[in-house]
């Protein structure tokens, strides 16, 4: 039947993402997405053109419920942009925290007792590591810890202590590399920018899995200057590395079907041509004079790392380097409704976690708050938690400690000391699986939680998580309270393996009760994950309503 509306041909279609290449959408008011909310990130395709079609003009704008959502979500995006890694997750919260005055807290003999109510204080543990806390002003020997439990580490790789691997018969210099946390592998596409030093590409590559065909940079590195040890930060955005795939054409039907990842053999990335010359660089001849250590390490890696700092490279004694994908966080989804991030889990948390301690100062909560405040923020989380920055290790049994001792209610006032313990409490926060809605029945029916539904408590019947009756109702009664949608629930399916994090960790090293959630997201541990942008506000509501309103939710509870 014919109309009087023009006929429209799409030419172009709708263009599709991938967990490699989100839609970057541009500032189309019939998407939700007006030009001044636009996303810093969101850029528009080279060579596009926008076309106004009468007809389509006169359809009713397309509403949408998450603008108001949008400044949260993008603040977290830069923060997780800015931190690729556990030192610099660390290195941005200190600054933040610094910025509404907080000072370090030297917990040694000297500066153990500089403390005092109204006080906000920070420390950290081999820069990777972060606790921060503030001391009400009603504070009272006795009072409890309210506290944020989160972790800075994300699976990533990490270059070898030699990082010089070999040299391919086809002139491609390789360098090696360890897997840190568990990484999914799986099939994804991949957009190429840059390879090698600054060499151009433009184009889509079909490759292996988010770590594969991934471009990568470094982070981090030890000074020798003076005859002094210094710890330099250093964070490359440019893609100077690429772990490549093999192409689909070279592998079986077999191989295809059943893609097993070698560790050792497929992750090591090419960081240039073995031409020398090419680079405008030294050969490693210089190197072969140095010490020991030197002569293990990638020439042009170390120049890269002088470069970039400033120094010589006999000044360079040792790194400890992470690979990071260089594609930044952007919004996604026709409404702007996602996050597409590296590292959601878990800096996601942190960001959220460190931002409700901030507005509890900015807001004025001080004023009225009797008990300690505290955000913890541990490295190691992915690798099992067991070492000296871990959630395993003593760093937050011995802050409350010293804490408590510094205002007057030490191990010497053992009865003050344990009620202070027994009125404290723990949100161990670390991101958990929506539903994926390619794979539904991975999830336990009644238990799916969906993105942008709002926090999900975590249970477990064999305490893989640190949730129980209790400190579930108490956390489902802050979201009342703070006007939040009621709070989701995640169960694994009794034939699933289930996951733990730090919430059981902490609460059985130190007797604080715990319990384990998180934001909702899709592919964790992927290198680009998914969130939605409601539950960065929602997250956020959530910790401002604990730090303001624990203390009495928790004495309105008769055991």
């Amino acid at each position: 039947m014919r109309t009087n509306h023009p006929s429209i041909l799409i030419l172009a279609g709708i263009a599709g993402t991938s967990a490699w290449a989100p839609l970057a959408l541009g500032n189309n008011p019939r998407l939700g997405v007006s030009p001044s909310i636009s996303s810093p990130h969101h850029r528009p395709i080279h060579g596009s053109t926008t076309t106004s079609l009468s007809a389509a003009s006169t359809m009713p704008p397309l509403s949408s419920h998450y603008e108001e959502h949008l400044p949260i979500a993008r603040d977290a995006m830069k923060f997780i942009d800015d931190s690729p890694d556990p030192f610099h997750a660390v290195k941005s919260a200190k600054n933040a925290l610094e910025n509404v005055g907080f000072v370090e807290w030297k917990d040694d003999e000297e500066g153990a007792d500089a403390l005092a109510p109204g006080g906000k204080y920070l420390f950290t543990r081999n820069k990777s590591t972060l606790v921060a806390f503030t001391v009400g002003s009603n504070y009272k020997p006795g009072s409890g810890f309210k506290i944020i439990g989160s972790h800075t580490d994300s699976p990533n790789l990490k270059v070898k202590p030699y990082s010089k691997r070999t040299t391919t018969k086809d002139g491609g210099a390789m360098r090696g590399d360890s897997t840190c946390g568990r990484v999914l592998w799986r099939r994804a596409v991949a957009y190429v920018v840059r390879s090698g030093f600054g060499s151009e590409w433009q184009g889509i590559c079909e490759g292996w899995g988010n770590w594969q065909d991934s471009s990568g940079a470094y982070t981090y590195t030890y000074l020798l200057l003076h005859y002094s040890l210094e710890c330099e930060l250093v964070k490359i955005d440019q893609a100077i590395l690429r772990i490549p795939n093999l192409a689909i054409h070279l592998q079986t039907t077999t191989e295809r079907e059943a893609f097993k990842v070698n560790k050792e053999d497929h992750l090591a990335p090419i960081i240039a041509t073995a031409v020398k010359d090419s680079l405008g660089g030294k050969d490693d001849k210089n190197q072969k004079d140095g010490d020991e250590w030197m002569k293990h390490q990638e020439p042009l890696l170390v120049q890269l790392l002088a470069s970039e700092l400033g120094v010589s490279e006999k000044d360079i004694v040792d790194f400890e380097l992470n690979l990071f994908d260089v594609q930044p966080a952007t919004l996604g989804g026709v409404r702007s409704e996602f996050v597409h991030s590296a590292r959601l889990d878990n800096l996601a948390s942190c960001f959220l976690s460190l931002r409700g301690l901030i507005d509890h100062v900015e807001d004025g909560g001080l004023e009225n708050d009797s008990d300690i405040s505290m955000i913890a923020m541990f490295d190691h989380e992915e690798v099992g938690s067991s070492s000296a920055t871990g959630a395993g290790s003593p760093i937050v049994g011995e802050a409350v400690k010293r804490i408590s001792h510094a205002l007057g209610a030490g191990t010497d006032c053992p009865s003050i000391y344990d009620r202070a313990i027994q009125r404290s409490f723990v949100l161990s926060v670390d991101q958990a699986h929506a539903v994926h809605p390619n794979y539904a029945a991975k999830h336990e029916k009644n238990h799916g939680p969906k993105m942008n539904g709002g926090m999900v408590i975590k249970r477990n019947a064999n305490q893989r998580y640190a949730t129980n009756g209790i400190t579930g109702l108490i956390v489902r009664e802050l979201a009342r309270r703070a006007g939040l949608p009621p709070v989701q629930e995640f169960v694994v399916r009794n034939d699933c393996g289930c996951g733990s994090t730090i919430g059981p960790i902490i609460s059985s090293a130190t007797g604080i009760r715990a319990i384990d959630m998180g934001c909702p997201q899709l592919s964790m541990h992927s290198i680009r994950e998914t969130m939605g942008v409601k539950d960065f506000t929602h997250g956020l509501a959530l910790f401002r309503a604990f730090f303001n309103d624990f203390s009495s939710v928790d004495d309105s509870i008769e055991e």
